[in-house]
């Protein structure tokens, strides 16, 4: 009996211990072990940016993973305008076109001052050498004649003149005429400028990503994978720089100074029945900026979902048609949303404001189009690092993951090729991968190039 009661008593130690060292779900041992697909994102991205960036990446990092950002209200033109605008102001908010054209009057200023004094310097400079060229014209020519030469020529003016009066009086003399034929072993052919078709294009190749990654199903060291994207030194796509972006004058976006953390409230809406504004991330602002919408334009946004960027270039009033497009029913389903929201009824757009649902690489409408916004699907580096929900690091999306930069390129091909001559296509992402941007860009305009024979300028 007394041997069955310790029995009893070491099952019931054993099983205390047991209940004592299995910790709940919450507890940080378990915690610490569980790793989130927003943990994983962020591994790569440490050791990818990381070699990118170097020491730039620790401060970048820092503000990829700050839980706030920073919007900006696109003000709703189909709204009550002015009520809007005074509202804003009286909350702080700063109109960026005015911030713009203070920035510009001063730029203007200063780019004006700088052209005066390049125009002095230059002047200064052509004078000085005008008369050094002169100078030693005249010490060359009166080295020639004796010193006691009564009246040597003062410069070369003065010999070309008297040159001038020989020939004139020679008269015009007959020219032997040749055949075409007996003049063609005579003719050297200048290379110089021809143009081969494979001059310059290896390094295109520059950040361009894998291709024979299909069907890869484990985990890569994705740091090693790119890693070729610094090969190609030879990187050679001509950039002509911009000096500044043009503001739409009908263009009212608000944001809150620097280092102010005030947030815009939710939207109601107006006297018209749409809402008063549209938030967005600051950053969005700058493709819109980047088309140069002119009177007239023929716009297309070929991923235009939710629809932020078209309602933006909607609100400059500037383009005569606008096309939203996006591939999924999903997708076209929130544009037709952002519409419903802040331009229903507007009558004036029934007919220019048009939305489709068709896969961005095969859109044909050639020529139709003067700008084109290529918006296209990536990584979207911040919100990964904030949302588990259907992260694109999920180890059942790797393939798609890698697969993006295709995606990326098969878009904006198809963009080059349909836009009408002297157009503007822009190109951007929420990545800071220069597989995606860079990349994806130069592989994009050599395929463009090698299908249509066209010129392409970046700006």
């Amino acid at each position: 009996m007394a041997r069955l009661f310790n029995r009893l008593t070491i099952r019931e130690i054993a099983k205390s211990q047991v209940v004592r060292y299995k910790h709940k779900a919450d507890h940080w041992s378990v915690v610490r072990k569980k790793k989130t697909h927003m943990d994983k994102a962020l591994k790569h991205f440490d050791e990818f940016y990381g070699n990118v960036y170097g020491k730039s990446w620790e401060d970048i990092r820092t503000a990829l993973l700050m839980e706030t950002h920073k919007y900006m209200a696109v003000v709703n033109s189909f709204s009550d305008l002015d009520r809007v605008k005074s509202e804003m102001e009286n909350q702080g908010a700063m109109n960026l076109r005015a911030i713009y054209e203070t920035y510009k009057e001063d730029f203007d200023a200063q780019l004006s001052e700088s052209n005066k004094k390049k125009r002095k310097k230059e002047l200064a400079r052509n004078q000085e050498t005008e008369s050094a060229i002169s100078d030693a014209q005249i010490s060359a020519i009166q080295s020639h004649y004796p010193t006691d030469y009564t009246s040597p020529p003062v410069s070369l003016s003065t010999m070309n003149d008297d040159e001038d009066i020989v020939m004139e009086s020679q008269g015009q003399q007959p020219v032997a005429m040749k055949s075409i034929e007996s003049n063609l072993n005579e003719i050297s052919v200048d290379e110089n400028r021809i143009i081969h078709p494979n001059a310059g294009l290896s390094g295109l190749y520059e950040f361009v990503p894998a291709t024979k990654i299909k069907g890869m199903e484990d985990w890569v060291l994705e740091s090693q994978h790119y890693g070729y994207y610094k090969e190609g030194a030879d990187f050679s796509v001509k950039i002509e720089k911009e000096i500044m972006l043009t503001f739409p004058q009908y263009l009212n976006i608000y944001t809150f100074e620097e280092n102010n953390d005030s947030k815009f409230s939710y939207p109601k809406k107006g006297s018209t029945g749409v809402l008063d504004y549209y938030l967005l991330d600051g950053a969005s602002v700058l493709p819109v900026l980047a088309l140069d919408l002119q009177p007239g334009d023929a716009m297309l946004d070929m991923c235009a979902a939710p629809g932020g960027k078209t309602l933006s270039a909607l609100q400059t009033l500037l383009p005569h048609t606008i096309v939203a497009n996006d591939v999924s029913q999903s997708r076209v389903k929130k544009i037709h949303n952002v519409i419903d929201q802040f331009v229903a009824d507007i009558g004036q757009w029934q007919d220019r404001l048009h939305v489709t649902g068709r896969d961005a690489r095969y859109i044909d409408d050639k020529d139709l189009y003067n700008k084109i916004l290529v918006d296209v699907p990536c990584t979207t580096d911040r919100h990964v690092l904030h949302s588990d929900n259907n992260n694109i690091f999920k180890p059942q999306r790797i393939r798609e993951r890698l697969q993006i930069p295709e995606l990326q390129a098969a878009i904006l091909t198809n963009a080059l090729k349909i836009i009408s001559v002297g157009g503007t296509v822009v190109y951007s992402t929420c990545s800071l991968s220069p597989i995606q941007n860079d990349g994806v860009v130069g592989m994009a305009l050599k395929k463009a190039w090698e299908d249509t024979n066209s010129i392409m300028v970046i700006k």
